[in-house]
């Protein structure tokens, strides 16, 4: 039987012994906001308190994943601290720590719509996810499967055991709930897909105190119905968490067109991703999908993590928007473009 949990229930598993977690898998997440969404902050814990020393170094290193390609789309891998310049807010600031990100530890998760809308895609997207997961996942890497629809659930905690997370991915089925095909999304229907509400546990409940490279894979046109939480408080999430997130768009537009429905997920999915330093892939054809895959893990083979200690020292919880560059104005710079500084 899953497990029906409320809004920081699933933070707590974090700390459970790998046993713990498999004996509480799989688990529902965030089916219950009791009235959460009328109050300000929601959603919003408070950390707990500190070592100061600790303090300090969480509050004043920014770390950015970057990638580079050029006009060509071809991955740039062997670039040096001197190639790289990096503002907040305008004003320059000083790259202190530098590396390729080839060999960091990855912690990745894998979120599959299973709305009606993706009934003739599914199948494909679980074949090239468990490929996927094959090529990218290393024995120090950290993966969890989820999926959503009239509800999020998590169908595989945290684990590198292949064989565990192709289950879990085989374990999922296209599920539109009770409320028909499109459901409405007004009183108490639901809608069918949570999205928003997905990314916004993903990166709360799960990924927040997890360290290093954070990404989630969306597969999923980006068509949210239903929701609790709106799309700028899923982004938040992911942006306080340090979320990279990937799109997979495999959109079935005959399927909205069928149903005289418009269709915005093209947006969604390029704020999510956009934002956090991820990209948008969009698949026309199921065949495809592996090609969509293949791009993804090659970025994650070839990323630079740029560390600066903001000239920024005020502690106002405020958004501070990032750009980076490269001196070749030949190159693109794909980098999340802000964060929220920590609050005293």
């Amino acid at each position: 039987m899953a497990k029906k949990l409320k809004i920081g229930e699933l933070h707590r598993m974090a700390y459970l012994s790998p046993t713990a977690r498999k004996a509480n898998t799989p688990i529902i997440l965030g089916v219950i906001f009791l009235g959460l969404a009328s109050l300000p902050g929601w959603g919003q814990e408070k950390p707990e308190q500190a070592p100061s020393t600790t303090l300090k170094v969480s509050t004043e290193v920014v770390n950015v994943y970057a990638v580079v390609e050029d006009k060509k789309k071809h991955l740039i891998p062997d670039l040096k601290k001197e190639d790289f310049e990096l503002e907040e807010d305008g004003k320059p600031q000083e790259i202190r720590y530098f590396s390729r990100e080839t060999d960091t530890p990855l912690t990745m998760g894998i979120m599959v719509d299973t709305s009606p809308s993706q009934g003739r895609v599914l199948g494909t997207e679980q074949e090239e996810a468990k490929a996927f997961l094959r090529q990218v996942l290393r024995p120090k890497d950290l993966a969890f499967v989820l999926h959503f629809d009239v509800e999020a659930e998590l169908l595989q905690d945290f684990t590198a055991d292949q064989r565990l997370l192709s289950h879990a991915i085989d374990e999922t089925v296209i599920n539109g709930g009770a409320h028909g095909v499109m459901p409405s999304t007004t009183g108490d229907s639901g809608g069918a897909t949570h999205l928003y509400d997905a990314v916004y546990l993903a990166s709360n409940e799960l990924l927040r105190n997890e360290v290093g490279r954070k990404v989630l894979i969306l597969l999923t046109d980006g068509e949210d119905q239903g929701s609790r939480v709106r799309l700028e408080t899923a982004l938040e999430a992911a942006q306080k968490s340090d979320v990279i997130n990937y799109s997979v768009a495999i959109i079935d537009r005959p399927f909205y067109w069928g149903h005289g429905s418009g269709f915005s997920g093209d947006s969604v999915l390029k704020k999510l991703s956009d934002d956090t330093g991820g990209r948008v892939i969009e698949v026309t054809h199921s065949k495809d999908t592996a090609a969509a895959f293949q791009q993804i893990a090659n970025e994650l083979r070839t990323q630079y993590l740029l560390g600066y200690t903001p000239t920024n020292t005020n502690l106002d919880g405020s958004f501070r928007k990032i750009r980076v560059q490269v001196g070749n104005t030949d190159y693109k710079v794909q980098a999340r473009r802000g964060y929220y500084a920590p609050t005293q």
